[in-house]
């Protein structure tokens, strides 16, 4: 078979391991967060990072939550990195958004973070941020969720296949997952439109 089509086989038997129960209640806590007022902090690295800013903008017109992508302004993410490092970077900048109980915090990455092993510290630093201001915290993420999956109070795992493709299946299957999750009945407000041609 070509790699192709084993990439394609590989995605197949990866969705259908993910937990239903597990999105269902990641549509739970946003939705909550919706109907209590609060506002959708999207964040990630890398390719994490390209979804925080398609999803804060989805989620806003779709959804009608208040949303946001931590990596959006680079000027401010540059600045904050330079002069306080990228460790607190993230934190750094939910702190100066008031981040509070009322608002979710939304976590794309492949691995989930592990502060002992210095890995996604960055992501890291946003959970415990979430954990001591009692906002929500809800994410998308690989391998075997990491502190992530600890940490949230809901989250999805998208499962391992083969580890050569582990972070590109991953990084791939999370943009699924948040499109699931902005058209679900439970938080699409509005209808998704596309471009038609005139007749």
């Amino acid at each position: 078979m070509t790699f192709a089509r084993n990439f394609l086989d590989e995605t197949v038997d990866l969705l259908g391991s993910v937990a239903d129960d597990d999105i269902e209640a990641v549509v739970q806590v946003i939705s909550s967060t919706r109907d209590r007022g609060g506002r959708l902090f999207f964040c990630g690295s890398g390719g994490g990072a390209g979804h925080a800013s398609h999803a804060s903008c989805d989620f806003r017109k779709l959804a009608g939550i208040e949303s946001y992508s931590v990596t959006d302004n680079v000027s401010e993410l540059t600045a904050r990195i330079n002069d306080e490092g990228w460790d607190t970077s993230y934190a750094a900048w939910l702190r100066a958004s008031r981040l509070s109980d009322r608002d979710c915090v939304f976590v794309f990455s492949v691995g989930g973070g592990d502060e002992d092993r210095g890995v996604s510290t960055n992501l890291v630093a946003v959970m415990r941020l979430a954990q001591q201001v009692g906002a929500s915290l809800v994410g998308v993420v690989g391998r075997d969720g990491g502190a992530l999956r600890k940490a949230a109070d809901a989250s999805i795992v998208i499962p391992t296949g083969s580890p050569t493709t582990v972070t590109p299946q991953t990084e791939g299957l999370q943009a699924l997952m948040w499109h699931l999750i902005v058209s679900h009945p439970d938080l699409a407000a509005n209808p998704a439109k596309w471009e038609s041609l005139a007749p």
